[in-house]
């Protein structure tokens, strides 16, 4: 009984963060183009940062083999190269960073100091 309650509880924090972004501006989420990269800078970086954020919050269910596993996570959304993740920026930012909390579901949420770190690197460019 306690895991159906559990995968509901998935299933709707899931529903809640694919629907709500959709619904517009106005939902109180904060946009990666509303962020200003400070004015010294950031010195956070790839690596170690990001790449360890990554994988510590996100490559459970973003990660090369996940969809197979079942994650249901769309193509294009694997999250271990540089690369993929300054393209999707903007949509990580959207979903994780500084006071969007969507992302990831369930009850391993980063701190918030730990999403804003995140919004910094990101709106500096993740460099």
């Amino acid at each position: 009984m306690y895991s159906s309650f559990k995968a509901f509880g998935v299933l709707l924090r899931l529903g809640v963060a694919l629907f709500l972004p959709l619904l517009g501006g106005g939902c109180g989420y904060e946009r990666l183009e509303d962020r200003a990269c400070p004015p010294e800078g950031t010195a956070l970086r790839w690596e170690p940062f990001g790449k360890e954020y990554l994988r510590r919050y996100c490559q459970g269910c973003h990660a090369e083999g996940a969809r197979a596993e079942g994650h249901g996570v769309p193509a294009g959304y694997d999250f271990g190269t540089h690369e993929v993740v300054l393209a999707r920026r903007e949509r990580i930012f959207a979903r994780a960073a500084g006071s969007n909390t969507t992302m990831p579901p369930g009850p391993y949420d980063p701190p918030a100091e730990e999403r804003e770190k995140l919004a910094e690197w990101l709106a500096c460019g993740a460099p």
